[in-house]
């Protein structure tokens, strides 16, 4: 299983013969200039919620591969709507489906969530997806929450989880989200893209290196075999 980073909470998980494309913004972002939006032609565009710093490129990118979105229903509304998208598989908390790349399950995140235009985007999500022998948790954006440790006995693999603070947790409840979910291979995600949300590399992680963490932060536009 492959993953690369676009910046923010943007990555892609290539598995199964499919590529999974999440919470894609990207070409607003200053510090993804070398990622070429137009170049990506996802299978799948997961959405964790309609925050435009999560779907800012969304109906570019679904225009021009034709993805299936994955999302919680009321975006699945408001996509066919607003921007004429209707392949859409729309998902709610605690559900789980089988797509043919393996299984995603919905999760609870404790954050907010409205759609570009401002109406209702639902609630925050986050995913579980089971795929080749492996389990990965994107913890989309998300305070630290007791519902994690539902997820304990779920022995992730790799978990990939917000730590740029303000706006969601920062690294030291995200070191605590570690042991509510039992999972040590962590990607850190939702960082250094605004003046709130930066963070100082180094010291989050030798934080995490002392709490016996596998924390990686890949630069965008690199990748990683999980």
């Amino acid at each position: 299983m492959k993953y690369t980073y676009y910046g923010q909470s943007s990555f892609e998980l290539e598995t199964g013969g499919k590529k999974l494309l999440f919470d894609p913004f990207i070409s607003p972002n200053e510090l993804a200039k070398n990622i070429d939006v137009n170049s990506l032609k996802p299978d799948y565009i997961l959405l964790s919620h309609g925050h435009g710093d999560h779907m800012a490129d969304l109906v570019t990118i679904q225009k021009n591969s034709g993805a299936k979105v994955i999302c919680i229903y009321d975006i699945l509304v408001w996509l066919g709507k607003n921007a004429g998208i209707t392949n859409v598989h729309g998902m709610n908390i605690g559900g789980s489906f089988n797509f043919d790349f393996g299984r995603v399950k919905m999760v609870s995140a404790i954050h907010s969530s409205s759609m570009p235009d401002g109406s209702y985007g639902g609630n925050p999500a986050g995913y579980v997806i089971y795929t080749e022998g492996k389990k990965v948790y994107f913890a989309g954006d998300t305070a630290l929450t007791y519902d994690m440790k539902l997820l304990a006995d779920e022995n992730l693999d790799w978990a990939i989880l917000p730590i740029g603070d303000n706006f969601t947790m920062g690294a030291d409840d995200a070191i605590k989200a570690t042991g509510f979910i039992n999972c040590k291979n962590i990607i850190g995600v939702h960082y250094d893209t605004f003046p709130p949300i930066r963070i100082n590399k180094s010291e989050v992680t030798e934080k995490f290196k002392k709490a016996g963490l596998n924390l990686q932060l890949p630069p965008i536009g690199g990748s990683l075999e999980l």
